[in-house]
C-alpha cells in the first residue's frame, strides 16, 4: 500500500469530486484527507487529496490522467514518501537558515537539502555543522550573470524541486524568476505590501507601527510582489527602537519562512494567479 498526494487545479464546474475520487476508487484508493476550494473571482476550483492505494504510480496517474484532461486540469502526482528536493540560498545572517536545518534535522521538514548556496562564506560553518554542501558563489554586478548560472546549473544537476531565499540578500534576475515560477520561496521582513524593499524595519520604525510581521512568498519578477503562503506579526509600541524591532521580527521571519517551506513541500500550496490557497 502506497500513499500518494493528489492536487488539481482547474475550471469550476459540477460533478468534479465525484469524477476525481471514482478515479481512485478504480485503483482501490482509500482518501485518508482532502480538501478544496473553489476562487469566486476566478471560478476556479482547487482540490488536494491525500490517499491510500495497492496500485504503482503509473497506474494511479492512468486512472487520473483521462478525468484531468477532460476537466481542463493541471495535476501533480506523488507518492508522499518521495520528497522534495530544497536548494537554500542565504547571505550573511543564519537566523532563517538555522531554523530551517534545525527542523529539517528533527524531522519537521520532510525534505532533502542538497546544497547550501551562499554569496558569503559566513554560514558555511553552520551547514558543515549539519552536514550539508556549502558552496560559495560571490555575487557582484560584474558577475551576477556567471553566478545565477551557477544556480541554475545546479538545480538541474541535482533535480532541486524548489529554491528557498533564507534572507538572501540578493535581487533574481528576470530571466531566473521567469524559469521557475512558483519554484522560488522568499522570506521578506515585513507583513507585505507594506514596506517593500529595502530596511523594512527601519520604514516601519519611521512609521510609528504597532505591528510588524514578516512574508512568505514566491518571487516573481516584480520585487517583493509574489503570491502570498504565509504571514504572521508581533505587537510593537513606541518604546521599540529598530533594533528592538529586528530581534522580535527575526522570531517571526524563521516560523513564517518555516511553515511556507512545510506547505509547499507537502504540496499544500495552488496557484490561482497572483494569490495562493493553502490547504493547512
Amino acid at each position: 500500500m502506497t500513499t500518494y498526494i493528489l492536487t488539481v487545479k482547474c475550471p469550476d464546474g459540477p460533478g468534479i469530486v465525484n469524477r476525481v475520487t471514482g478515479a481512485l476508487l478504480e485503483v482501490d484508493s482509500n482518501i485518508t484527507e482532502a480538501a478544496q476550494f473553489t476562487d469566486p473571482e476566478t471560478m476556479t476550483f482547487a482540490q488536494r487529496i491525500v490517499f491510500d492505494s495497492p496500485a504503482d504510480l503509473a497506474a494511479v496517474d492512468a486512472a487520473i490522467g483521462p478525468v484531468a484532461a477532460s476537466l481542463a486540469a493541471d495535476y501533480t502526482l506523488r507518492p508522499a514518501a518521495a520528497r522534495r528536493r530544497a536548494l537554500i540560498m542565504v547571505s550573511k545572517v543564519e537566523h532563517c537558515l538555522l531554523d530551517l536545518l534545525f527542523r529539517h534535522r528533527n524531522g519537521e521538514l520532510e525534505i532533502d537539502i542538497p546544497l547550501i548556496i551562499s554569496n558569503h562564506t559566513d554560514c558555511a560553518p553552520l551547514a558543515e555543522r549539519y552536514g550539508i554542501p556549502f558552496e560559495h558563489v560571490p555575487v557582484s554586478p560584474e558577475t551576477k550573470r556567471e553566478a545565477e548560472a551557477v544556480l541554475m546549473r545546479r538545480v538541474e544537476e541535482l533535480d532541486i524541486d524548489f529554491v528557498v531565499l533564507a534572507r538572501y540578500m540578493q535581487i533574481l534576475s528576470d530571466e531566473v524568476c521567469s524559469a521557475m515560477p512558483g519554484r522560488i520561496i522568499n522570506i521578506h521582513h515585513s507583513f507585505l505590501p507594506g514596506f517593500k524593499g529595502a530596511r523594512p524595519y527601519h520604514q516601519a520604525h519611521a512609521r510609528g507601527v504597532k505591528l510588524i510581521g514578516a512574508t512568505a512568498h514566491y518571487v516573481t519578477p516584480d520585487l517583493d510582489e509574489g503570491p502570498i503562503i504565509e504571514q504572521d506579526v508581533v505587537r510593537v509600541d513606541h518604546t521599540h527602537s529598530v533594533e528592538d524591532m529586528v530581534r522580535l521580527g527575526r522570531d517571526v521571519e524563521r516560523i513564517v519562512l518555516s511553515r511556507a517551506v512545510r506547505y509547499h513541500a507537502e504540496d499544500r500550496v495552488i496557484l490561482i494567479g497572483a494569490k495562493t490557497v493553502v490547504f493547512t
